[in-house]
């Protein structure tokens, strides 16, 4: 049973189906896995056996019928803790929403469990969602499968660590700025964040809900195409035949390459040699566009953040770890017009992008541009923490304000990612290239 923990959604899927594995016994081969971690409690908030044993128990019975929802019907996978979970606490990291509890489950998860998803519980995460190295000193702060030392990467971090310690077979997560691709790339894990407005945040903790989408954190590209497609109730792109041969992939020179640590570039390095390898054909090119949209950033992101939990935050801000706090009150000073025309203008600059890079079929970008900082050193020193969230949520958040959907695969170089970015809602597209790129990869 050891050997379920380490398979792919889509492989526990296919072995449910062909008889070889009972959803029940995977599900406790979880739940014991989770119990024995010796940092599962950095991992999971908390875990809903009674509710995973009877999704699995469901599960197994529809299987005995020939009666499966989809190909994940009985595997079992966690939640990152703004996904609203009825009866169960969902706090989103933060000490300001300690000991809520609510009514229903969010849009996403009701869809997962018609599809038969089994829910195995709520994962730890960066207070509020708001910061890209999932260092949490209030909650928990999950583990870097790479290095013990160092930060996951967030917001989305124990969802990571779920899967890269083989303590789900995939997690669910958000992003924002990167708090999908972020922890993704640093625990070698396949990150799709998806277009925003395409799937539903009904029940879904706020950051800033003109960014916030959700997207899941997996093994494979398959993976990420089957949890889109359960995750909207639709259906999953197909990706046989996929091919990088003659496909334009435009590699993004602005701001992106700006301070490129050594891994990183290794590992990007490593990931264009074997694109190109493969067929691809890849141009370099600038785009003043990315670096105007990126200079809005700041009068963009903390605005919203802070005006949806100003109330929160200003009744009990002690409650809060500084740095995080100090980045939502960075949107207290910015004036409502500045707001306004800065929106105005990423309309403009979004619209410029998309006809410059209309020609390739991807864009890519290094995932982050550094490696997992230190835990101790960040708790330590604020600049330091200031310093490295900016980089690390820098590239990442390119396809946020230019409203992309990216994929990051793992480069086999640890904790270093490529980023392949698409035009809004070609979330299919985009997964059958990422599938010949991960097998270029492999």
């Amino acid at each position: 049973m050891n050997e379920w923990l380490w398979m792919s959604a889509g492989d526990l899927g296919r072995g449910i189906g062909a008889g070889e594995i009972d959803p029940v016994a995977l599900t406790e081969a979880y739940l014991s896995a989770i119990d024995s971690h010796e940092a599962s409690g950095r991992i999971y908030a908390r875990t809903t056996r009674d509710r995973a044993l009877a999704e699995a128990g469901a599960a197994a019975e529809r299987a005995r019928l020939g009666l499966r929802r989809s190909l994940l019907d009985g595997v079992p996978v966690s939640w990152k803790d703004l996904f609203d979970t009825a009866g169960v606490g969902t706090e989103s990291g933060t000490a300001l929403l300690r000991g809520r509890v609510p009514d229903a489950d969010a849009e996403v998860l009701r869809n997962a469990t018609a599809a038969g998803l089994v829910c195995l519980g709520k994962t730890h995460m960066t207070e509020l969602a708001f910061s890209g190295l999932g260092l949490n000193p209030v909650t928990e702060t999950p583990p870097c499968v790479n290095d013990p030392e160092a930060v996951p990467g967030g917001s989305s971090s124990g969802a990571a660590a779920s899967v890269a310690f083989g303590l789900a077979a995939a997690g669910i997560g958000s992003d924002t700025g990167g708090s999908v691709r972020v922890p993704s790339a640093w625990n070698d894990l396949v990150g799709l964040k998806t277009t925003s407005g395409r799937l539903s945040l009904s029940g879904v903790v706020p950051l800033c809900a003109r960014f916030d989408t959700v997207g899941p954190l997996c093994r494979t590209v398959e993976d990420a195409a089957l949890l889109l497609a359960i995750l909207e109730g639709g259906k999953p792109a197909d990706l046989t035949g996929a091919s990088l041969e003659g496909r334009g992939l435009m590699v993004l020179k602005t701001t992106a390459f700006d301070g490129l640590r050594d891994k990183p570039k290794e590992g990007f390095d490593r990931a264009i040699a074997r694109l190109a390898a493969a067929g691809a054909v890849i141009e370099e090119r600038e785009l003043p566009e990315v670096e105007a949209a990126m200079a809005l950033s700041p009068t963009l992101y903390a605005p919203e953040a802070y005006g949806t939990w100003k109330t929160e935050i200003e009744a009990h801000p002690e409650r809060m770890y500084p740095p995080v706090l100090e980045r939502f009150r960075g949107g207290k000073g910015i004036e409502a017009a500045d707001f306004v025309a800065a929106w105005q203008e990423l309309e403009r600059l979004r619209r410029a992008y998309l006809a410059a890079t209309a020609e390739y079929d991807a864009v890519l970008v290094p995932t982050v541009p550094i490696m997992p900082p230190n835990k101790a050193l960040l708790e330590e020193d604020a600049d330091f923490f200031v310093g490295e969230n900016l980089m690390t949520l820098r590239n990442t958040r390119i396809g946020n304000l230019m409203g992309l959907c990216a994929l990051t695969l793992p480069t086999g170089v640890p904790s270093a990612g490529v980023s392949l970015m698409a035009p809004p809602m070609a979330e299919e597209a985009l997964l059958r290239l990422g599938a010949a790129a991960e097998a270029a990869l492999a």
